[in-house]
């Protein structure tokens, strides 16, 4: 039996991280420090805990609500993307949520600005390259979604280049936020959608017919629909995966049970990411470390992955050449 490859020196792109979701619970109990806040009720040690994905919600909301200023944000995302760097990161997309900076009393202006400042430090540092993509939530109803979308669509920072959709994936209909999608398309920015997590394969259908992403973020329950698998092969949608996100929340039993590799293997175009890192006890390192160990996956295997992120990244054609140039 040939020893599992060891993934640290395989190149590596990251599509679908949530920003807030990425602080580290040490991170977090620093800025806690810094307001003089009480986070005993959603960190323990150095874990986030919660059950449920209602409480993750609840975690996820407590960690984000301790980054109150344009400096907290560029912390964080040096913090985020120098991790990954090390890990051999090249590329990052982040999901950004302006109802968040609302919440902390921060302007767009502030938050896009703090954002971009820890991304340019990250840069400088380690090389990486990273972008932005709006999110909104959608558990907030269509006319927030659609709020986001305008706000995208004016393009508040050169490092916006996509509009998505997360939250609760089992409030409302697809359909309704059907024209938030519009908005963006229209002012050229890249489009993914939450699908088929929490909700099954009519989900991912859904959002197929009333969206038309170039991506969607995870997209795993279509497996359960074979006509659906090969609809999604057929039209190229790219899946932002998160094998590790899936199996803290019970979407599937274990890794084994997960359909990363038969998805692959059906012609369906795959990547690797982490989604919100610390609460699922993982990296972009580990995702990759993790599909090489269940389905003995090659350097040569992992890079593919690489390159089908980088191939569909929110990125000029410049940027995406000197990134594939990172592979040869």
């Amino acid at each position: 039996m040939t020893e599992p490859l060891d993934t640290t020196a395989i190149r590596k792109a990251e599509l679908h991280c949530h920003i807030e979701g990425a602080a580290s619970p040490s991170l977090v109990k620093a800025q806690a420090r810094k307001y003089d806040a009480d986070v005993s009720g959603f960190i323990s040690g150095d874990t986030y805990v919660w059950s449920d994905f209602t409480e993750f919600l609840t975690a996820y909301d407590g960690a984000a609500s301790l980054f109150r200023t344009e400096e907290d944000y560029a912390l964080l995302a040096r913090t985020y993307l120098e991790e990954i760097a090390a890990e051999n990161a090249i590329y990052a997309e982040i999901f950004v949520s302006p109802d968040h900076a609302v919440a902390a009393g921060l302007s767009n202006a502030a938050y896009f600005g703090g954002l971009a400042e820890g991304i340019a430090q990250a840069k400088a540092s380690s090389g990486i390259e990273c972008r932005m993509i709006i999110v909104g939530i959608r558990h907030l109803g269509a006319e927030k979604v659609e709020a986001a979308a305008r706000l995208a669509a004016a393009r508040p920072h050169p490092l916006i280049t996509g509009f998505g959709m997360a939250g609760e994936e089992r409030f409302g209909q697809v359909a309704d936020f059907a024209r938030a999608f519009d908005i963006a398309r229209d002012a050229g920015l890249g489009i993914t959608i939450h699908a088929g997590e929490l909700a099954g394969p009519e989900s991912v259908r859904a959002a197929l017919d009333h969206v038309r992403p170039s991506r969607l973020g995870h997209g795993v329950r279509a497996i359960e629909d074979t006509a659906l698998v090969q609809r999604i092969a057929d039209e190229g949608v790219v899946l932002e995966v998160c094998p590790g996100s899936n199996l803290a929340l019970n979407v599937f039993p274990d890794i084994s049970s997960h359909p990363f590799d038969r998805l692959r293997r059906a012609g369906v175009k795959v990547t690797l990411s982490s989604d919100d890192p610390p609460h699922f006890a993982s990296s972009v390192g580990r995702e990759y470390q993790m599909a090489a160990d269940a389905w003995g996956y090659d350097a040569p295997e992992l890079t593919e992955i690489t390159r089908t992120a980088i191939e569909a990244a929110f990125v000029d054609a410049q940027t995406r050449a000197n990134l594939l140039g990172q592979l040869d």
